[in-house]
């Protein structure tokens, strides 16, 4: 491959040159609020169900069983089929619209992606916000997940294209980053809404979702496209302009041809789905199906989606049971600015088993004290202000952990290991993977409290304790790592490499039997 002006390092990879300009530091905030629509979403769901005038108007046997006029049982108060198909609905739509997402992100380009997330959820929320009939309802909320679909698939990978390597991990978070003030703005506004006179503060809180919105879509019309997407579409001379821009100097022609070899590779790739499938891809399917699989089954959207519910349930009035959401949604913002700070400097897998591990004993402990005091049937009686103290402290621990470790880890990692070939239909199955179990989890959730009660924290301990381990066997360091030159993580790994050949990748983009046509 010809190249000029790679400066190479020891253990053979190589260093663009570049600095974190003010112009991609700036793009990248503004790209990043992306996330804000799917944490306002999952924090708005949570707190609104909570809600007794909405309950009232929408779910009349969920208000009565709460109210304790058809049972006494706390785990079972919510459990409902029309209130879950409510919250579920969203992420079923989001699994199909990342399908679609994957071409228009491949062909259009990244922006064109996220303004069509934006426009979707906007359409959505306006629908919520004056719904007068279920139907409505979920009809906004499918329309509220086409949109998140588009803007999961294209943000991500926006943001680590558009990323010096060096900082790809801290501005990549900017994601995460953006979903967490996304919840804890929701459950803020959750709270007070749920104030007003009158019973309206439902309608608020589902119609403030077009502000996150307008953002995105804003945003995705002043954004200049990643050099990346502009090879890929055929305009060289544009995007070695825009590198140069981006990184901060001139000297760009060895990352442009790095860009230039990869983006050839991948056109001859016509069908980049069933490449997928090839063995040279085996890590990297792998791994866009068991992060975002695990994610979901850290179980931290019970916790965050269903916080003001969950608080409900094991005994908070509803004014303590939203601001104890208010609470652990602080606590997510703070923790993912530790991740922002150390990803890139204590590296993705010291993370994921730090968090890993705190989520496991804090899981532990909030099944024994809500095992302790509701027992089987679910009616503990008069709940001490200590023993809500302890739960909340514990999940606040949990919460954290997930938030420097699975939450940023779980977008950022799947997003920079993809060659250009497949990023895009690699990064769809990441997404549609994500919504599918968090569809599954939102699905069952209420049902699974009502009848494995505080079992299911114990369920989801295994999946953490397992998840745990794959990271320690099987996921390589990708920190310091240019995005094209990933490859060789794969080549060195004790297990991945026996399903990489060598020729396979030739100055880290891939080559040899991917880049053929009809395949």
């Amino acid at each position: 491959m010809p190249g000029v002006g790679g400066i190479s390092v020891g253990n053979g990879s190589k260093e663009y040159p570049g600095n974190l300009t003010p112009f991609v530091t700036i793009t990248c905030i503004v790209a990043a609020m992306g996330g804000l629509i799917f944490g306002y979403d999952i924090g708005i769901s949570g707190g609104v169900t909570s809600m007794d005038p909405f309950l009232k108007k929408f779910f009349p046997s969920v208000y009565r069983k709460k109210k304790g006029e058809e049972s006494t049982n706390k785990y079972c108060q919510y459990d409902s089929e029309t209130l879950t198909i409510f919250t579920s609905s969203l992420y079923l739509a989001a699994l199909l619209s990342s399908v679609v997402a994957s071409t228009v992100t491949r062909k259009f380009g990244r922006k064109l992606s996220m303004l069509f997330g934006g426009l979707l959820f906007l359409v959505g929320a306006l629908i919520n916000g004056f719904a007068q009939r279920i139907w409505m309802l979920i009809v906004g909320r499918i329309l509220l997940g086409f949109g998140i679909g588009f803007a999961n698939q294209s943000v991500p990978l926006y943001l680590s294209e558009m990323a010096p390597y060096r900082y790809r991990g801290a501005l990549n978070i900017g994601f995460q980053m953006s979903i967490t003030i996304g919840i804890l703005v929701a459950n803020i506004l959750n709270y007070f809404f749920a104030k007003i006179k009158g019973g309206w503060g439902w309608r608020l809180s589902l119609g403030g979702a077009m502000v996150p919105a307008l953002i995105i879509t804003i945003g995705s019309l002043v954004l200049p496209d990643t050099p990346n997407s502009m090879i890929e579409r055929g305009d060289r001379d544009a995007a070695k302009a825009q590198l140069q821009r981006v990184r901060g100097v001139d000297d760009v022609d060895e990352e442009f041809n790095d860009l230039v070899a990869a983006s050839e590779a991948s056109m001859l790739v016509e069908h980049p789905w069933r490449n997928l499938l090839q063995r040279k891809y085996r890590p990297h399917l792998t791994m866009a199906i068991l992060i975002p699989f695990f994610q979901q089954f850290t179980g931290i959207n019970v916790i965050m989606f269903y916080a003001p519910v969950l608080f409900s349930s094991i005994g908070f009035k509803d004014d303590a049971s939203l601001m104890s959401a208010v609470i652990t949604g602080i606590v997510n913002v703070v923790a993912t600015t530790v991740s922002v700070y150390g990803v890139d400097k204590w590296g993705r897998r010291a993370l994921f088993l730090e968090g890993g591990a705190q989520m496991l004993i804090c899981q532990a402990v909030v099944a024994a004290a809500i095992g302790a005091k509701f027992g089987i049937d679910g009616n503990p009686g008069e709940l001490p202000k200590w023993y809500s103290a302890v739960v909340v402290i514990f999940i606040c621990i949990y919460v954290a952990g997930f938030a420097w470790s699975w939450g940023p880890l779980g977008w950022l990692v799947p997003s920079e290991i993809f060659p250009l070939e497949i990023r895009s239909a690699a990064q769809s199955i990441n997404v549609s993977v994500n919504m599918l179990f968090t569809f599954l989890v939102a699905q069952v959730f209420l049902m699974m409290l009502c009848h494995m009660k505080f079992g299911l924290f114990i369920f989801f301990a295994f999946f953490v304790f397992v998840m745990t381990l794959f990271i320690y066997f099987f996921l390589p360091e990708t920190k310091g790592i240019p995005i094209e030159e990933m490859g060789r993580v794969w080549k060195e790994h004790p297990y991945w490499s026996r399903f990489v050949e060598h020729e396979d990748y030739h100055n880290g983009v891939e080559m040899g039997k991917g880049a053929t046509k009809n395949v």
